[in-house]
Protein backbone atom coordinates (compact mmCIF):
# COMPACT_ATOMS: atom_id res chain seq x y z
CA UNK A 1 0.00 0.00 0.00
CA UNK A 2 1.72 3.04 -1.10
CA UNK A 3 2.51 6.21 1.01
CA UNK A 4 -0.95 8.65 1.36
CA UNK A 5 -3.84 5.72 2.28
CA UNK A 6 -5.91 6.30 4.52
CA UNK A 7 -8.26 3.10 5.80
CA UNK A 8 -7.33 0.68 8.02
CA UNK A 9 -5.99 -2.84 7.42
CA UNK A 10 -5.26 -6.27 9.27
CA UNK A 11 -3.90 -8.61 6.89
CA UNK A 12 -1.59 -11.21 6.23
CA UNK A 13 1.39 -11.81 3.83
CA UNK A 14 3.85 -14.26 2.85
CA UNK A 15 7.15 -14.12 3.43
CA UNK A 16 9.25 -17.34 3.01
CA UNK A 17 7.27 -19.85 4.47
CA UNK A 18 6.27 -17.19 7.23
CA UNK A 19 2.80 -15.84 7.16
CA UNK A 20 3.45 -12.28 8.95
CA UNK A 21 0.25 -10.19 10.19
CA UNK A 22 0.45 -6.69 10.16
CA UNK A 23 -2.05 -3.53 10.83
CA UNK A 24 -2.27 -0.84 8.79
CA UNK A 25 -3.47 2.68 9.02
CA UNK A 26 -3.24 6.32 8.13
CA UNK A 27 -1.56 9.06 6.16
CA UNK A 28 1.81 10.31 5.89
CA UNK A 29 5.43 9.41 6.49
CA UNK A 30 5.64 5.67 7.35
CA UNK A 31 5.92 4.98 10.43
CA UNK A 32 6.98 0.96 11.73
CA UNK A 33 6.24 -0.12 14.85
CA UNK A 34 7.80 -3.14 16.53
CA UNK A 35 6.62 -4.66 19.33
CA UNK A 36 8.15 -6.41 22.44
CA UNK A 37 8.30 -10.13 23.13
CA UNK A 38 5.38 -11.59 24.91
CA UNK A 39 3.49 -9.18 22.61
CA UNK A 40 2.20 -8.53 18.82
CA UNK A 41 0.78 -5.60 17.73
CA UNK A 42 -2.22 -4.95 19.77
CA UNK A 43 0.09 -3.46 22.27
CA UNK A 44 0.31 -0.50 20.11
CA UNK A 45 -3.52 0.34 19.94
CA UNK A 46 -3.32 3.53 21.72
CA UNK A 47 -0.32 5.03 19.33
CA UNK A 48 -2.19 3.52 16.60
CA UNK A 49 -5.70 5.61 16.76
CA UNK A 50 -3.52 8.76 17.89
CA UNK A 51 -0.59 8.93 15.16
CA UNK A 52 -1.93 7.48 12.25
CA UNK A 53 -3.46 11.26 12.04
CA UNK A 54 -0.65 12.34 11.26
CA UNK A 55 1.72 9.02 9.82
CA UNK A 56 1.32 5.85 8.24
CA UNK A 57 1.28 3.09 10.42
CA UNK A 58 2.60 -0.21 9.59
CA UNK A 59 2.62 -2.31 13.00
CA UNK A 60 3.27 -6.28 12.58
CA UNK A 61 3.32 -9.16 14.06
CA UNK A 62 6.75 -10.49 15.17
CA UNK A 63 7.75 -13.94 13.60
CA UNK A 64 6.27 -16.44 16.17
CA UNK A 65 3.85 -13.80 17.65
CA UNK A 66 0.24 -12.71 17.26
CA UNK A 67 -1.13 -14.27 14.19
CA UNK A 68 2.00 -14.64 12.46
CA UNK A 69 3.80 -17.85 12.38
CA UNK A 70 6.54 -19.32 14.17
CA UNK A 71 9.81 -19.26 12.70
CA UNK A 72 12.39 -21.84 13.00
CA UNK A 73 14.03 -22.74 16.50
CA UNK A 74 17.63 -21.21 15.64
CA UNK A 75 16.17 -17.48 14.12
CA UNK A 76 18.54 -15.06 14.43
CA UNK A 77 17.97 -11.17 15.56
CA UNK A 78 19.81 -11.36 11.59
CA UNK A 79 17.01 -13.34 10.82
CA UNK A 80 14.22 -10.83 12.02
CA UNK A 81 15.64 -8.02 10.25
CA UNK A 82 15.88 -10.14 7.11
CA UNK A 83 12.50 -10.67 7.45
CA UNK A 84 12.02 -7.19 8.12
CA UNK A 85 13.03 -5.58 5.70
CA UNK A 86 11.15 -7.69 2.80
CA UNK A 87 8.26 -6.73 4.72
CA UNK A 88 8.49 -3.65 4.21
CA UNK A 89 9.16 -3.79 0.62
CA UNK A 90 5.69 -6.08 0.52
CA UNK A 91 3.40 -3.72 2.01
CA UNK A 92 5.15 -0.69 0.04
CA UNK A 93 7.01 1.70 2.46
CA UNK A 94 9.79 4.10 1.91
CA UNK A 95 12.31 5.46 4.50
CA UNK A 96 9.97 4.68 7.32
CA UNK A 97 10.42 6.05 10.58
CA UNK A 98 11.24 2.78 12.77
CA UNK A 99 9.76 2.74 16.29
CA UNK A 100 10.74 -0.75 18.55
CA UNK A 101 9.75 -1.76 21.99
CA UNK A 102 12.22 -3.63 23.90
CA UNK A 103 12.96 -6.27 21.78
CA UNK A 104 11.65 -4.29 18.86
CA UNK A 105 14.02 -1.39 19.80
CA UNK A 106 16.94 -4.24 19.56
CA UNK A 107 15.40 -5.46 16.10
CA UNK A 108 15.29 -1.70 14.92
CA UNK A 109 19.06 -1.50 15.82
CA UNK A 110 19.90 -4.68 14.02
CA UNK A 111 17.82 -3.53 11.19
CA UNK A 112 20.01 -0.11 10.67
CA UNK A 113 22.92 -1.92 10.96
CA UNK A 114 22.08 -4.68 7.84
CA UNK A 115 19.61 -2.35 5.92
CA UNK A 116 21.11 1.56 7.42
CA UNK A 117 19.75 3.28 3.95
CA UNK A 118 16.50 1.92 4.66
CA UNK A 119 15.38 4.22 7.77
CA UNK A 120 14.34 7.73 7.99
CA UNK A 121 15.10 8.24 11.95
CA UNK A 122 15.04 5.30 14.61
CA UNK A 123 12.84 5.93 18.05
CA UNK A 124 14.02 3.48 20.55
CA UNK A 125 12.07 2.39 23.40
CA UNK A 126 12.73 0.75 26.61
CA UNK A 127 15.56 -0.32 24.48
CA UNK A 128 19.18 -2.82 24.47
CA UNK A 129 21.59 -3.17 22.54
CA UNK A 130 20.91 -6.68 22.60
CA UNK A 131 20.95 -8.19 25.73
CA UNK A 132 24.69 -9.26 25.62
CA UNK A 133 25.03 -5.58 24.76
CA UNK A 134 23.57 -3.87 27.69
CA UNK A 135 23.65 -6.69 30.45
CA UNK A 136 26.26 -8.79 32.21
CA UNK A 137 26.87 -12.00 31.04
CA UNK A 138 25.35 -13.61 34.52
CA UNK A 139 21.97 -11.63 33.86
CA UNK A 140 21.64 -12.48 30.09
CA UNK A 141 22.12 -16.02 30.97
CA UNK A 142 19.39 -15.60 33.63
CA UNK A 143 17.10 -14.03 31.43
CA UNK A 144 17.28 -16.63 28.92
CA UNK A 145 16.99 -19.40 31.08
CA UNK A 146 14.06 -18.33 32.45
CA UNK A 147 12.00 -17.44 29.52
CA UNK A 148 13.08 -21.01 27.88
CA UNK A 149 12.04 -23.00 30.80
CA UNK A 150 8.31 -20.47 31.34
CA UNK A 151 7.85 -21.14 27.78
CA UNK A 152 5.65 -24.40 28.26
CA UNK A 153 4.64 -23.51 31.66
CA UNK A 154 0.90 -23.28 32.43
CA UNK A 155 -0.43 -19.67 31.12
CA UNK A 156 -0.79 -17.82 34.51
CA UNK A 157 2.70 -18.75 35.50
CA UNK A 158 3.96 -17.14 32.48
CA UNK A 159 1.63 -13.96 33.14
CA UNK A 160 2.55 -13.67 37.07
CA UNK A 161 5.69 -14.34 36.12
CA UNK A 162 6.87 -11.82 33.72
CA UNK A 163 3.73 -9.20 34.13
CA UNK A 164 4.92 -7.56 37.09
CA UNK A 165 7.60 -6.09 35.38
CA UNK A 166 6.61 -4.72 32.96
CA UNK A 167 5.05 -1.60 35.27
CA UNK A 168 5.42 0.69 37.25
CA UNK A 169 3.47 0.01 41.02
CA UNK A 170 1.27 3.18 39.56
CA UNK A 171 -0.01 1.26 36.34
CA UNK A 172 -4.23 1.23 35.86
CA UNK A 173 -5.77 -1.97 36.29
CA UNK A 174 -7.45 -1.54 32.66
CA UNK A 175 -3.78 -1.71 30.84
CA UNK A 176 -3.30 -4.55 32.79
CA UNK A 177 -6.20 -6.45 32.12
CA UNK A 178 -5.27 -5.85 28.35
CA UNK A 179 -1.81 -6.37 28.81
CA UNK A 180 -2.97 -9.89 29.89
CA UNK A 181 -4.93 -10.72 27.38
CA UNK A 182 -2.02 -10.47 24.72
CA UNK A 183 -0.12 -12.14 26.85
CA UNK A 184 -2.40 -14.93 27.31
CA UNK A 185 -1.98 -15.52 22.91
CA UNK A 186 1.86 -15.73 23.21
CA UNK A 187 3.42 -18.53 21.13
CA UNK A 188 5.54 -21.19 23.80
CA UNK A 189 8.21 -21.32 20.41
CA UNK A 190 7.75 -17.82 19.49
CA UNK A 191 8.86 -16.69 23.40
CA UNK A 192 11.73 -19.21 23.53
CA UNK A 193 13.23 -18.21 19.73
CA UNK A 194 13.39 -15.07 20.90
CA UNK A 195 14.90 -15.05 24.06
CA UNK A 196 18.03 -17.37 22.49
CA UNK A 197 18.36 -14.20 19.51
CA UNK A 198 18.53 -11.36 21.85
CA UNK A 199 20.48 -13.57 24.15
CA UNK A 200 22.96 -13.74 21.52
CA UNK A 201 22.44 -10.24 20.55
CA UNK A 202 25.54 -7.45 20.95
CA UNK A 203 24.93 -4.55 19.22
CA UNK A 204 27.85 -2.08 21.23
CA UNK A 205 29.76 -1.91 18.01
CA UNK A 206 27.20 -0.74 15.47
CA UNK A 207 25.61 2.49 17.69
CA UNK A 208 28.69 4.65 16.82
CA UNK A 209 27.97 4.07 13.20
CA UNK A 210 23.84 5.44 13.38
CA UNK A 211 24.01 8.69 11.47
CA UNK A 212 20.21 9.07 11.69
CA UNK A 213 18.32 10.74 14.00
CA UNK A 214 17.54 8.87 16.83
CA UNK A 215 14.87 8.52 20.27
CA UNK A 216 15.34 7.22 23.08
CA UNK A 217 12.60 6.98 25.37
CA UNK A 218 13.06 5.07 28.52
CA UNK A 219 10.62 4.90 32.18
CA UNK A 220 11.91 6.66 35.01
CA UNK A 221 10.88 3.09 36.96
CA UNK A 222 11.71 0.53 34.29
CA UNK A 223 12.39 -2.71 36.23
CA UNK A 224 14.15 -4.22 33.38
CA UNK A 225 16.10 -1.93 31.64
CA UNK A 226 17.76 0.52 34.07
CA UNK A 227 18.85 4.22 33.14
CA UNK A 228 22.74 3.16 32.96
CA UNK A 229 21.50 1.55 29.85
CA UNK A 230 19.69 4.28 28.41
CA UNK A 231 22.88 6.74 29.20
CA UNK A 232 24.74 4.36 27.93
CA UNK A 233 22.97 4.02 24.08
CA UNK A 234 22.85 7.83 24.71
CA UNK A 235 27.03 8.60 24.84
CA UNK A 236 27.60 5.77 21.69
CA UNK A 237 25.02 6.95 19.32
CA UNK A 238 25.82 10.44 17.82
CA UNK A 239 22.57 12.11 17.05
CA UNK A 240 20.79 10.53 19.72
CA UNK A 241 18.12 12.47 22.18
CA UNK A 242 17.39 10.82 25.73
CA UNK A 243 14.20 11.27 27.19
CA UNK A 244 13.64 9.60 30.70
CA UNK A 245 9.55 10.12 31.70
CA UNK A 246 9.55 9.78 35.64
CA UNK A 247 7.41 7.26 37.02
CA UNK A 248 6.88 4.83 34.33
CA UNK A 249 7.76 1.22 33.67
CA UNK A 250 9.07 -1.06 30.76
CA UNK A 251 6.23 -0.84 28.62
CA UNK A 252 5.99 3.03 28.18
CA UNK A 253 3.76 2.92 25.67
CA UNK A 254 0.85 1.14 27.06
CA UNK A 255 1.36 2.91 30.59
CA UNK A 256 1.47 6.20 29.58
CA UNK A 257 0.59 6.74 26.23
CA UNK A 258 0.10 10.62 25.92
CA UNK A 259 3.11 11.49 27.33
CA UNK A 260 4.81 8.80 24.92
CA UNK A 261 2.70 9.81 21.91
CA UNK A 262 3.39 13.40 22.14
CA UNK A 263 7.53 12.81 22.43
CA UNK A 264 7.20 10.38 19.13
CA UNK A 265 5.00 12.89 17.43
CA UNK A 266 7.15 16.07 18.78
CA UNK A 267 10.31 14.05 17.62
CA UNK A 268 9.36 12.81 14.27
CA UNK A 269 7.05 16.08 12.93
CA UNK A 270 9.71 17.94 10.71
CA UNK A 271 12.29 14.56 10.05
Amino acid sequence: MAEGSSEYVRDIIKIGKLNIAYQHKGKGKPLVLLHGALSDSRVWRRQIAELSELFEIVAWDAPGCGRSSDPPEDFTLSDYAECLAEFIKIVGLKNPHILGLSFGAGLALEFYRCYPENPRTLVLASAYAGWAGSLPPEVVEERRQKAIELADMPLEIVISSWLPSFFAESVTKDVIEETIAIMSDYHPIGARVMANAFAEADLRGMLPTINIPTLLLFGGADQRTSIAIAEDLHSKIPKSKLVIIPGAGHDLNLEVPEIFNKEVHDFLLFL
